[in-house]
Formats: structure tokens, C-alpha cells, sequence
């Protein structure tokens, strides 16, 4: 298990010597100790960034590609050993890790290799007698900051767009989840990156991140996390107007329409809700239902909600794991005690689990509360397994509800109806909307939201956009210019 961070092709300890203590949201018991980046490492890894970008960015598509699918390759190998890293250290089901994360993990590096030398320029109509091509250019150095939900995934997210484009890359995974994006890099040193191309700094977002955001020589910040942090990300960025994108919070809104099939809404909005126990900018934690079928639907669900099996999660049994941290925890319990203060009714849940056997592990049962469209639990994201309920009579006032909120990430809708599915969709304030399903992702389709959740898109021809620049090239093939000053 690596510890240290990872700066120009070695593995070394901080400049200060610090250190964080890594905890199993399990039991609580320390895992390890890694590294504490800070301001003096940051320095360094960006400056192993800049040495190493005029090299990387020189070669060939083609061979930036054929690396990252070496990787992917390897990926797929370990598997099982990074499958039971991520859950150890974040609390993610086993069977998850195993059969979501690295799978997507390995796809989204593979998907990207691809796309290494398909990037295109275009061929610009002008002027007769001019040619005008627009080249896409890596920007060099881009600094990305991955959050603590989903660790190995969103590394991969975020490196390999990056990485295809021919930018080198300074990541700082979170300090509570760190240990999977280490083990990656270890298996980029082996597949043959050179040194200096990736650099991993975990540490502490007011030292490691606020230098990372501030520092002169990175050319944009990838940043994935709390509205409250992006808002500061962007604050740290005016040091040299680098680029900026930003995948924040949500609340998204889950609307389950008279005509819907119950089984797949029911089971869809406990996926939407409870995978990763709640721990998802893009869960559906806000449930709307129509009130003619809101009593049958909640039947099931509460009944589905409190069969859910929470355990430790190296058990391939478990279904739902701990939040990851105490302290986020903590938070989401808070919640509870909020919504009951505003007249909430909690229909399943609230609690921690009774089992002895969790007692020690950072454990919240799945909860359903009631409650009305402003209350603060139904406008704050709460980040957990933690969904409300709230009941419409037609699909204006749905929509209303649905648009009554300042994120703009997920959003979902259940009905047969194809004429009101896509009014909908095209209606609601969100970068994605999902029909008769949830929390679909893929490698090629974009990611990302409006308004309070951020700006910029992961994944797909977008992603790519947004880590290169556009280069204009004017060329006067036969036109006639007529002097601007007649002599």
C-alpha cells in the first residue's frame, strides 16, 4: 500500500515531513499514514509538470493513446486488489468496487486511449482567398482535484481526458481517499508513463488545494466537490485566469409521473437514493410523486428501504456500507434532527443501525423523510442515504418542484408518457436527465451540470474541449488586400 506522494516519476515524502492518518469508515482503526502535501510539494510537482509537458505534448496522439490503454489493461488485472483498496478505504460495497468502479475505471482510460488521435481541428469558411483552420492545443499544465466518493473512478475521469489531450497533470486526491489514485499512478509507472506526466499529491484542501488553485504555472483547475469549496476554487484561480471547471452539488429531483412502471420507479429511486449510500452529487435525493400513486409507491419503497442490508463492506453480502467519514457522518445526521424541527416525517430510518457489530463504523440507516418543497432538507444537499418525498397534483406544479432549487446536476422522471418525458427533459434546469432510469454514466456521454453545480463536462468529445485550446491559423492562399493606408 503506497503512502507517500508521487512527484516526478518517485515516490517521496512531504518537504515538511507531515502526515494525515487514513481510517477505515468501518471500524474507525487507522489504515495508514500517508504523506501531507503542501505548498513547497506542490511547487515541486508542478514544476516536474512543466519539465515534462514539451515532451508529452510533442508525441503522437497515436502513443499518448497506446499508453492509456496499456493502463486500462493493467487495471482490468488488478482489479480485485483495487476493488478491495476502494472499498477499505471509502466504505463502498465490495461487490460495487468490484462490479462498478473499476470496471468503469478501466473504460473510461480505455475510452480516452481511443480518442488520443481522433482529436480534430476544423476547416473555418472565410473570406474568398483565405484558408482559416482552428487547431485544438493542450494547455499544459492542469491541476485536478478529485473528491472522496468516488475515488478511482473520478481519477480516471479526470486524468484521462487530460492526459489524451497532451496536458500533464498534478492531481490531489482527497486526504480521507487517497489510496487508489496512489495505486494508479503505480500502474502508470509500469505500463511506461514518463516522469513528471502525472504527479499525486494528496493533502489537505487549504494547503495542497488553495496552492494548487493558486499557483501561477497550472493552466486550469478540474475541480470536484462542494459548491462552497468550488466558489473558492475559483476565488484561487484569478492568480493567473486560468481555465476553471467545476462539478458541484445537487439535489435532484426524482419525479415519478400516475403512469409509471412502479417496480422499475421503485427500484430505480432506491438505486438513485441509496448506492454509495447517498454519497453521489448526482443521487436522486429528492423524491416527487404524483399523489394518486404516492401511498402504493411508498409502500414499496419504505418496505424496500429497510430490507437494504448495511454491513461491513468486504462482505460481498452488503449492499450499503458506512459514510466515510465521522465527521460527514455527523453531518448527515444533523439532517435529521433539521427536517424533524421543520415538521418532516420520518418514514424509515434516522437513526444509526442497532447492529453492535457497526457500532464502531460511521453507519446511517436509510431514511425517508416527508416533507415540503422549501424545507431546508429538500433545498440543501445532504449527501447521504437520505431522500425526501414530496407530492404533486399535476405536471406543472411537478415541474415547479423539480425547478425549485439552485443546483442544476441529476435529474430523473418515470412515466410512459413519450410526449410528456421529453417536454420534460427539455424543461428541467439540469445538465442531465435521466427516463426510466438513474445514475447512468458512460465514458463518451458528457457529465455535468447548471447553475449552482458547477460548469465544464467530464467525459465525452466535451471533456476534450474543455483541456485543450483553439488555435485560429489564418492563411492567405490568393486574396487581394487592399491597403487600409492608400499612399
Amino acid at each position: 500500500m503506497q503512502n507517500q506522494l508521487y512527484i516526478d516519476g518517485r515516490f517521496v515524502d512531504a518537504v515538511a515531513g507531515g502526515t494525515i492518518d487514513v481510517v477505515s469508515p468501518h471500524d474507525g482503526s487507522l489504515i495508514t499514514r500517508i504523506a501531507a502535501a503542501e505548498a513547497a510539494d506542490i511547487d515541486l510537482a508542478v514544476a516536474a509538470a512543466k519539465r515534462a509537458f514539451p515532451a508529452w505534448s510533442a508525441l503522437s496522439g497515436a502513443e499518448r493513446g497506446r499508453l492509456l490503454l496499456k493502463l486500462a489493461d493493467k487495471i482490468e488485472e488488478c482489479g480485485e486488489e483495487l476493488a478491495q483498496l476502494e472499498s477499505l478505504n471509502t466504505g463502498h460495497p465490495i461487490r460495487d468496487s468490484r462490479g462498478l468502479d473499476v470496471p468503469r475505471t478501466a473504460a473510461c482510460f480505455r475510452y480516452f486511449g481511443g480518442m488520443a488521435d481522433k482529436i480534430e481541428g476544423s476547416v473555418i469558411p472565410v473570406d474568398a482567398g483565405f484558408l482559416n483552420y482552428v487547431q485544438r492545443k493542450p494547455i499544459g499544465v492542469v491541476g485536478q482535484i478529485v473528491p472522496w466518493n468516488f475515488p478511482l473512478m473520478f481519477t480516471s475521469w479526470k486524468m484521462g481526458p487530460a492526459l489524451a489531450a497532451g496536458n500533464t497533470v498534478v492531481i490531489k486526491p482527497s486526504e480521507i481517499t487517497p489510496l487508489s489514485t496512489l495505486r494508479i499512478v503505480e500502474l502508470m509507472t509500469e505500463v511506461g508513463f514518463p516522469k513528471g506526466v502525472v504527479n499525486v499529491v494528496p493533502g489537505y484542501g487549504h494547503t495542497a488545494g488553495q496552492a494548487l488553485a493558486e499557483h501561477m504555472d497550472v493552466g486550469k483547475i478540474a475541480f470536484t466537490g462542494s459548491t462552497a469549496t468550488g466558489r473558492r476554487i475559483v476565488e484561487a484561480s484569478q492568480s493567473n485566469l486560468k481555465r476553471i471547471q467545476l462539478e458541484l452539488g445537487g439535489k435532484g429531483a426524482n419525479i415519478v409521473f400516475e403512469d409509471a412502471n412502479l417496480d422499475a420507479a421503485v427500484n430505480g429511486a432506491a438505486w438513485a437514493i441509496f448506492h454509495n449510500q447517498g454519497q453521489a452529487c448526482i443521487a436522486g435525493s429528492r423524491l416527487i410523486l404524483h399523489k394518486d400513486i404516492a401511498d402504493q409507491f411508498l409502500e414499496r419503497f419504505v418496505a424496500l428501504a429497510k430490507s437494504v442490508r448495511l454491513g461491513d463492506p468486504m462482505d460481498p453480502q452488503t449492499e450499503m456500507g458506512p459514510l466515510t467519514s465521522a465527521l460527514h457522518r455527523d453531518r448527515v445526521m444533523a439532517y435529521i434532527d433539521i427536517a424533524i424541527e421543520q415538521g418532516g416525517k420520518v418514514l424509515a430510518g434516522g437513526k444509526a443501525p442497532d447492529d453492535k457489530a457497526l457500532a464502531k463504523g460511521f453507519y446511517v440507516e436509510p431514511t425517508i423523510v416527508e416533507a415540503k418543497p422549501d424545507d431546508r432538507v429538500c433545498q440543501e444537499e445532504v449527501f447521504g442515504p437520505f431522500v425526501t418525498v414530496v407530492r404533486f397534483s399535476t405536471d406543472e406544479e411537478a415541474l415547479a418542484i423539480a425547478n425549485n432549487t439552485e443546483y442544476g446536476l441529476g435529474s430523473g422522471l418515470w412515466t410512459q408518457n413519450l410526449t410528456r418525458a421529453h417536454k420534460f427533459a427539455d424543461a428541467i434546469h439540469a445538465g442531465m436527465c435521466w427516463i426510466n432510469c438513474y445514475k447512468r454514466v458512460s465514458p463518451g456521454s458528457p457529465f455535468g451540470g447548471i447553475g449552482q453545480s458547477g460548469y465544464g463536462r467530464e467525459m465525452g468529445f466535451e471533456a476534450i474541449h474543455d483541456y485543450t485550446e483553439a488555435r485560429s491559423v489564418w492563411v492567405n492562399v490568393d486574396a487581394k488586400i487592399a491597403p487600409h493606408f492608400k499612399r
